[in-house]
């Protein structure tokens, strides 16, 4: 995408502008361009998208986003998704006219789909603004540098190819995936696990651990050819992680490149398998079809020649060490080991892996670098399930979304308890708490949670004037960010963001003078709703 005339040069001024090009980020810009602002979006990889396209994760969301609760825009990209499969690939008759085709199958989501055509149609829907000159993308740029003055960003520094711009707004969105702005521009904010005396919540430790992260993961497209041999080099960790027993609290049952894992609910032992082939008798869950992207059989015979999986899996989950909050070169260190630790999945299901049918291994298996956009078959960018959080005007607790939190607190039953209502709600999403192994040794936590709602005051930082987050860094903690960190979420805070900045912009008010006054606060909000932003649920029952 070309670059506008005012945005040419290494010093740029702009209405908004949004560092991260993710999920979240492409949601602001679009919000902010639809409201007649110009926009800078910088985005460190060569892929807009974040989860749903350069970290290779189809959307996983909650089963009733099909009518309701997610964003007019967010079911606008759903929507375009499948009638991209329409467009451009040879479906059969039953496929083209299936109104909910999920063009890869998997059981994960009702829309597992190749991150390449996540990337086209996010492409497309913000094409009339590059063509406009509202927008521009700045693709492999990231935050190197800020300015501010008393309590106002004034400007960020990114860097690309050796080059370095500097970008000037009255409004900035922190669209990245680790919250990388807060930092930069001395924003107060929070990391890892909360301590119970800070939070009250009732999964949370009696200290705070700020260095205790979600596992991240590095995920990776598979196809299989039954009749050749596909097996890659030996990983130079493999004998690592093949012999790899996780110590975790409580245990994990068996070595991490195994079928047996950790119940994520019950933290009992859980068996499943893996067959490509599908030819197996064996029940439970078959991890080939869980996150399938690619299915065959919607496509006129012999236009494919094999299914593909995105493994996105326990056994790719890395929690040895974090991608921030520590030194560049610890950071390398990590996702350099989780590199490994994915390649030596493949080398393991390819060679040492238990088949159903007695044997070992699937020499036909092989990466997709076609798919992911990389060289490797690795996906661009590791999947961030836990970013830096935003000091808030209001923190989301666990009391206010968690199922046995809220009844504990309200005397309700399950069939009668919901979320806490916010009555300066900007948005809603549902996702049970769902935090995965963690850098600091925690097992999984995963507990029932109620629809809820997206308040305006998670948005706000404490200080900070003109900087809002886009993404995973809103007000919420190690425990709340499980249930608001998956992709429909993330997308409404993110357009929320961009809308929150346009509207400060247009009326010449602060964020917080708009959640401060009833008759603003609800005018803001009649503009979201008017923007097919969803800020209240229907009574729904727990997940």
């Amino acid at each position: 995408m070309g670059t506008a005339a005012w945005a040419a040069g290494r010093e740029i001024r702009c209405d908004i502008a949004v560092i991260g090009g993710g999920t979240g980020g492409c949601a602001a810009a679009l919000a902010a361009c639809r409201n007649g602002f110009r926009v800078v979006m910088t985005e460190e990889t060569d892929w807009i998208g974040g989860q749903l396209t350069s970290q290779s994760v189809p959307p996983d969301e909650h089963p009733w986003i099909e009518g309701f609760g997610g964003t007019q825009a967010y079911r606008a990209y759903r929507t375009s998704v499948r009638q991209y499969y329409r467009d451009h690939y040879p479906l059969t008759a039953e496929a083209r006219l299936n109104p909910k085709l999920n063009p890869g199958g998997g059981g994960v989501s009702v829309i597992t789909h190749e991150p390449k055509v996540s990337l086209a149609v996010l492409e497309a829907m913000l094409a009339p603004y590059v063509s406009a000159g509202l927008l521009v993308i700045l693709l492999e740029n990231r935050p190197v540098a800020a300015e501010a003055t008393g309590d106002r960003v004034t400007s960020v520094t990114v860097e690309g190819n050796g080059a370095r711009k500097v970008i000037q707004a009255p409004y900035f969105i922190d669209a990245t995936e680790t919250g990388e702005l807060l930092p930069l521009t001395k924003t107060e904010f929070v990391m890892g696990f909360e301590s119970k005396k800070q939070t009250g919540e009732l999964h949370a430790p009696d200290q705070a651990q700020p260095n205790n992260h979600q596992a991240f993961t590095v995920c990776f497209s598979l196809g299989h050819d039954a009749g050749s041999n596909r097996v890659i080099d030996k990983p130079s960790e493999y004998a690592f992680w093949r012999d790899y027993f996780p110590k975790l609290t409580p245990a994990w049952p068996d070595k991490l490149l195994s079928w047996s894992m950790s119940d994520p609910i019950s933290l009992k032992k859980r068996e499943v398998f893996f067959d490509p082939t599908l030819q197996s008798k064996q029940t439970g869950l078959n991890l080939w079809l869980y996150r399938r992207i690619v299915n065959k059989a919607n496509y006129q015979p012999g236009f494919c020649q094999s299914d593909v999986t995105l493994v996105n899996w326990p056994q790719n989950d890395y929690w040895l060490g974090n991608l921030y909050g520590g030194t560049d070169q610890e950071a390398k260190h990590h996702l350099a080991r989780g590199r490994q630790l994915s390649l030596s999945l493949v080398y393991w299901m390819q060679t040492e892996a238990p088949r159903p049918d007695g044997g070992a291994g699937w020499p036909g298996l092989y990466l997709r670098p076609d798919i992911t956009g990389s060289e490797d078959g690795l996906a661009k960018y590791p999947y961030i399930r836990e970013s830096r959080r935003i000091q808030a005007e209001f923190t989301v607790l666990e009391h206010h979304v968690g199922t046995d939190a809220r009844m504990k607190v309200t005397g309700k039953p399950a069939s009668e308890v919901t979320a806490e209502v916010f009555s300066d709600s900007v948005g809603v999403g549902s996702y049970r708490i769902d935090l995965h192994p963690s850098s600091g040794a925690d097992n999984y936590i995963d507990v029932s949670s109620l629809p809820f709602q997206i308040p305006l005051g998670a948005l706000i930082p404490k200080r900070i004037e003109n900087l809002f987050p886009a993404s995973k860094n809103l007000g919420v903690t190690h425990i709340t960010n499980g249930c608001y960190r998956l992709h429909p979420v993330e997308w409404n805070i993110g357009e929320s963001a961009g809308a929150l900045a346009a509207h400060c912009l247009k009326h010449k008010l602060a964020a917080r003078q708009i959640r401060n006054d009833e008759k603003r606060l609800h005018e803001f909000q009649a503009s979201l709703t008017a923007q097919g932003i969803e800020i209240e649920w229907p009574r729904l029952r727990p997940r």
